[in-house]
């Protein structure tokens, strides 16, 4: 595993069980087996929903898309400010924001 995905984890750890797995060309980040961040293009996103996609919206932050068959799709998942890989506090808190989106979206 990368070295900064290992660092990442390793951040995250307050939140619970937290793991990365290979996809989309880059890692899927779970908490306790739920999907609530990835990383692309060593980019990190956090999952979004209606409850907290306006903290992304008012710093401008974009979305995660791909392309597939020659369309952009678009993920409910925003780029994460850059400064909080350096904020262990903040990093927390909207990575938690995160985890919340993700088991609303599963409703757990």
């Amino acid at each position: 595993m990368d070295e900064g995905i290992s660092y990442l984890l390793e951040r995250l750890q307050p939140l619970g069980s937290v793991s990365a797995r290979r996809m989309f060309g880059g890692y899927g980040i779970f908490c306790d087996g739920l999907m609530f961040a990835l990383i692309a293009d060593e980019q990190l996103y956090f999952k979004v929903d209606s409850h907290n996609t306006g903290n992304y919206e008012q710093r401008d932050l974009p979305p995660f898309r791909y392309q597939r068959q020659h369309q952009w799709v678009e993920l409910s998942y925003r780029l994460a400010p850059e400064e909080l890989i350096d904020e262990a506090d903040e990093l927390i808190l909207w990575a938690a924001d995160a985890v919340a989106a993700a088991r609303r979206a599963r409703g757990v």
